[in-house]
């Protein structure tokens, strides 16, 4: 049996076991990744081992006997690092739906030029083929579309003005 495969079906039970030994979700979940993280890296010898799942089991009771032993030895301190600030998503997702909301203004050819051009990364002459028009069609939706959104754009204020 390959690691995959025990993987496969034995790690629910191997799970279940865990977390009837330890108590706790959390810890019996480190355990059996332990586990599986030293099987794979014993990988070329599984094969030999007759009752794989055993040896799992024997495995995860070792990892759950030692793991005092491996933490008590970790001297925690009182000193932490600053966290790095996060950035505020709103702003991303408020702006993401304005420029959504300016977009679905737009006439449906120009919509379509701008999608295929900027997020599927179409040249003009693929798009000029998916909308059965020529490339300079496709060159005079994309300019007209990205004109009226640069105005519409300048005249509006940002999520930032609106609650600043």
């Amino acid at each position: 049996m390959d690691l995959e495969e025990f993987a496969r079906t034995e790690l629910r039970s191997l799970l279940q076991f865990s977390r009837v030994l330890t108590g706790d979700r959390g810890l019996a979940e480190d355990i059996v990744q332990e586990v599986l993280m030293r099987l794979h890296m014993r990988a070329d010898r599984l094969a030999s081992i007759d009752n794989l799942p055993a040896y799992a089991r024997r495995m995860v009771v070792n990892e759950f006997v030692s793991w005092g032993r491996k933490w008590f030895r970790m001297v925690p301190t009182s000193i932490l690092d600053e966290p790095a600030p996060q950035p505020d998503h709103a702003d991303e997702h408020a702006d993401r739906d304005s420029l959504r909301a300016r977009l679905s203004r737009l006439p449906r050819k120009q919509q379509a030029v701008l999608a295929l051009r900027y997020y599927v990364g179409l040249s003009d002459n693929q798009i000029a083929d998916e909308l059965g028009c020529s490339p300079g069609t496709v060159r005079t939706h994309a300019s007209r579309g990205l004109a009226t959104l640069r105005l519409d754009l300048a005249d509006a204020p940002t999520t930032r003005e609106l609650f600043a």
